[in-house]
């Protein structure tokens, strides 16, 4: 039984490399990857300024039927680390799929540029009463005013519909979603429709990065076959 386990792992890491190898001798797709890499930065800077811009404008904060009614967690820390924890998972599932690389960083750099266009639109205030974040990154990289739609619900959607085909890590983020999902409400750092609507304007940009990134999307479709 050890042996076995023992000829698995080699195998698998000879698996992994064998794919990097491919990718990263194939023009194309090293072209394609720094393209992802280069529209995630722009994503990222346009969320930056497009987050500064909602919250300097941010007007009064409105009711809502699920946090005017109930008390709010402190699960502040979830919010961030549980965040950062997934970040991390999500690269060292990249690296191990170096095939999911372009197309998965393209369609989280369309979700950023879409979210950042929504939030750009109406400008709300956060709910009066919420969980008080302790983190110098995350001051850094959020705003008050970056509430349409929910990041942290329709990022782990988004994962789920790109890894579909792999059962588990299906499940796995869809899970993560309904989660996270959960944590913004119980800690008031999002409006209910702000996590309700997270799963069809993602599910949306989803099969708008089917349709912009088809060749990028065949080399993922050919390591879930």
């Amino acid at each position: 039984m050890g042996r076995a386990g023992h000829i698995f792992h080699k195998s698998t890491w000879i698996a992994i490399y064998d794919e990097h190898a491919w990718c990263w001798s194939n023009p194309a797709y090293v072209v394609s990857t720094c393209v992802a890499l280069m529209f995630f930065g722009t994503s990222l800077v346009i969320n930056f300024y497009t987050g500064e811009y909602a919250s300097d404008r941010a007007s009064n904060p409105v009711t809502d039927l699920i946090l005017s009614n109930i008390p709010v967690f402190n699960l502040g820390g979830i919010f961030v680390y549980g965040a950062v924890i997934l970040a991390v998972f999500v690269l060292l599932l990249l690296l191990i799929h170096p095939k999911m690389i372009p197309f998965t960083i393209k369609s989280v750099a369309l979700f950023v540029l879409t979210r950042s266009l929504f939030i750009s639109l109406t400008h709300i205030a956060p709910f009066p009463e919420q969980a008080v974040l302790h983190s110098n990154l995350l001051e850094r990289l959020s705003f008050e005013g970056d509430l349409f739609f929910s990041g942290h619900t329709g990022l782990p959607f988004l994962l789920s519909l790109i890894f579909w085909q792999k059962t588990i890590l299906r499940i796995f983020f869809i899970l993560c979603s309904i989660f996270f999902g959960a944590v913004v409400l119980l800690a008031h750092l999002h409006y209910s429709i702000d996590v309700l609507a997270a799963f069809f304007i993602t599910f949306s940009i989803y099969r708008l990065a089917e349709l912009a990134f088809p060749h990028d999307k065949h080399y993922t479709d050919t390591l879930m076959a």
